[in-house]
């Protein structure tokens, strides 16, 4: 995977050219200087944006903050529950993704696009890249609504300054269409596709990748448009290309193990997966990732084998803020003598809210004896359960779509009718055993044994009628999204599973500034009301004329 730290330096390079000249060829080569790069090779910037993805930090960011907390996956610390929990509206942290992709990875993909479009030498990157244009569209779309599309990043290319907000419905056609043209010239004889840190290349793999995405934007649109939901979800089916067949096809970014800090140019360098970084936190003492209870109880609740592989218990005193290995694991302990005494973060919750009641830990005592900068054995915010520290690694891959996704969905969409092969037991019991090897596989997880796996879906099958089989479905592939945030938020707005509580419920209705409800999308960038207002406004008054996070998305239609 070193090659693409080639690309990145020449992408870096190449962003710092001019777009002035000079008439008088003296002065222009005067002002030339030598050691720039003139063009930017596509492959670079595929791999920049692939980066990006999971690698920019203030991107990421906007995760934690809001869609995390909405999801009802994270909550307690400061950010999740300032932001998602307390339902604060905050333009500033609302509009991180859309910044960062209009203006980092999707700009470099759109102009790679634009400048490999008829090259018969460059048919499988420029297909590739159209790929990938389209689930970094899906993302925003998804996130906001009605946006810049198919004239969006191309200011510089075309002069389009102001560029229109395109109707969801428009650009979900456009997604079918896109990913099966692209999917269609993808070539095993073509050229070599070389700046790709999700399949090194593999155009069979992207083949398969086009497909397994018309199938999750199929059933994103299964209840506003079901006819056409079936047809292009049975239409992916049929490609030649095919879909998923084993966890070997899963689309993961990878990344690297880096040294990181949350100042300076930290924050572009993107080869860590800065979610993971961010799981660890800028101050980890004080702003820790903890599980909320929504997540924890489905869980535990369940017996689900990955409950204490994705939460644990620590006790946290020795912990530096650059390295968690002075944590100490108190998980055994607190299950086995205070069971009782667990207290997961309630949505709206801050770690604190309200303030466990702690017990006295024979364990922590036993280390003070030799450890005196253990000032207290007594534990009360460790009864909160949090991420488990294996997660705290910036060389995990940042996940897209997954073999373990394409059960779920040809289990739901089998259980619609549609013309699938199969029985809906057999995809969702397949789901649920490659969800759970994910962990191992790619998150540092133990495994998860044969005997786990067999006695949980013994007791936690598809189930019998159909609500309980959609139920079961969708809060399958919600756990499945933990590490997947903008897909567990979509397809749990457009699934309505699992049924998630509003902070009111749980009494912090005097804390909620932004409504009682949970928001069902993020609101655009005020900027926009002024740089792009005529189209901003059209968008506007498409939604009834305001800019709600209470106005839903086209597909959301519950």
């Amino acid at each position: 995977m070193k090659h693409y730290q080639t690309y990145i330096a020449a992408l870096l390079t190449a962003c710092t050219l001019g777009f002035t000249s000079c008439s008088d060829e003296l002065m222009e080569n005067m002002n030339t200087d030598p050691s720039k790069v003139t063009t930017i090779d596509p492959n670079a910037q595929l791999t920049m944006a692939q980066l990006q993805t999971y690698g920019d930090l203030d991107m990421v960011n906007q995760y934690r903050n809001y869609i995390y907390g909405f999801s009802q996956h994270l909550m307690g610390c400061w950010n999740t529950s300032n932001y998602a929990g307390r339902h604060t509206l905050d333009n500033s942290q609302m509009m991180l993704i859309w910044v960062d992709i209009y203006t980092k990875s999707l700009k470099n993909v759109v102009d790679a696009i634009y400048r490999t479009n008829d090259d018969p030498t460059q048919v499988n990157i420029n297909s590739v890249l159209r790929i990938y244009r389209v689930y970094l569209s899906s993302i925003l779309t998804d996130i906001y609504g009605d946006v810049p599309y198919k004239e969006a990043c191309l200011g510089y290319l075309e002069g389009i300054q102001t560029p229109k907000f395109d109707m969801q419905e428009e650009i979900y056609n456009d997604f079918f269409i896109e990913l099966a043209d692209a999917g269609s010239k993808l070539s095993v004889t073509g050229d070599d596709v070389t700046g790709d840190v999700i399949y090194n290349g593999d155009v069979a793999k992207w083949k398969k990748l086009a497909n397994s995405l018309r199938m999750r934007f199929a059933m994103r649109i299964s209840k506003i448009n079901p006819t056409k939901a079936q047809q292009e979800f049975e239409s992916a089916l049929q490609d030649n290309g095919g879909i998923f067949e084993s966890a070997d096809d899963d689309a993961l970014v990878q990344h690297m193990d880096i040294a990181f800090s949350f100042a300076g140019d930290a924050y572009q360098d993107y080869r860590g997966n800065a979610l993971m970084i961010l799981f660890y936190g800028n101050d980890p003492k004080n702003n820790q990732t903890y599980i909320c209870s929504t997540f924890y109880n489905q869980m535990a609740n369940t017996n689900d084998p990955r409950t204490y592989r994705i939460a644990r218990f620590y006790f946290d005193d020795l912990m530096s803020t650059t390295d968690p290995s002075g944590r100490v694991d108190i998980t055994d302990e607190i299950l086995a003598e205070h069971p009782e005494l667990v207290q997961p973060c309630e949505p709206g919750a801050f770690w604190y809210d309200p303030w466990p009641q702690g017990y006295q830990s024979p364990m922590i005592e036993e280390m003070a004896k030799t450890n005196p900068e253990i000032t207290s054995a007594f534990l009360d915010t460790e009864c909160l359960p949090k991420l488990a520290t294996n997660f705290l690694e910036s060389s995990h891959p940042g996940m897209i779509i997954t073999y373990a996704e394409t059960r779920f969905l040809l289990a739901e969409a089998k259980q619609n009718g549609w013309n699938v092969s199969g029985t809906v037991e057999e995809y969702y019991n397949e789901g649920v055993r490659a969800s759970m090897n994910i962990l191992s596989d790619h998150y540092g997880c133990d495994p998860i044994t044969d005997d786990e796996f067999n006695t949980f879906i013994q007791n936690n099958g598809v189930g019998q009628t159909n609500d309980d089989i959609r139920k079961n479905i969708n809060t399958q592939a919600w756990l499945l999204h933990f590490l997947n945030p903008n897909e567990a938020w979509a397809n749990q707005r457009r699934s309505g599973y699992p049924e998630l509580k509003s902070p009111a419920e749980y009494g912090f209705s005097s804390f909620l500034t932004g409504g009682q409800e949970i928001p069902v999308r993020l609101c655009y960038p005020t900027q926009e009301s002024s740089y792009n207002s005529v189209h901003y406004k059209e968008a506007l008054e498409r939604m009834g004329g305001s800019d709600s996070w209470y106005n839903h998305v086209w597909w959301d239609v519950d």
